[in-house]
């Protein structure tokens, strides 16, 4: 399968437990900075109605839907509460202090169980 890797945003851009949403390719995507060193990325539209997970509550690796309160693993997409459908999650590079989505891939790599590639100091 090709990949199709998008540029999103400076990483110093993004906050720690801050997510921040995007629009490439015709996706909705959230960007999620952790413990200071990795970025992940999954569909920034919950799963169960139209709410921007970017402006959802961000604790631990957990984002929680700001409408219904639906929680999803961002390492993953996996849905971890509520009678909800999992979100995508995508995979994830850092080139040069820049972040790289690939939209194509409905799912991070098997080969990166984190879904993300650690941030550039």
């Amino acid at each position: 399968m090709a990949m199709t890797w998008k540029y999103l945003c400076a990483a110093s851009k993004l906050s720690d437990g801050e997510p921040l949403g995007f629009e490439v390719g015709g996706l909705r995507l959230a960007l999620y900075k952790v413990d200071d060193d990795h970025i992940y990325a999954t569909d920034d539209v919950c799963s169960h109605a139209f709410a921007l997970l970017s402006t959802g509550f961000l604790e631990g690796h957990v984002v929680e839907c700001p409408l219904h309160g639906a929680m999803f693993d961002i390492r993953d997409g996996k849905c971890q509460s509520g009678a909800y459908k999992d979100v995508r999650s995508f995979a994830v590079e850092i080139r040069g202090g820049e972040v790289y989505v690939d939209i194509d891939k409905g799912a991070a790599s098997e080969e990166d169980p984190d879904h993300t590639l650690e941030a550039e100091a």
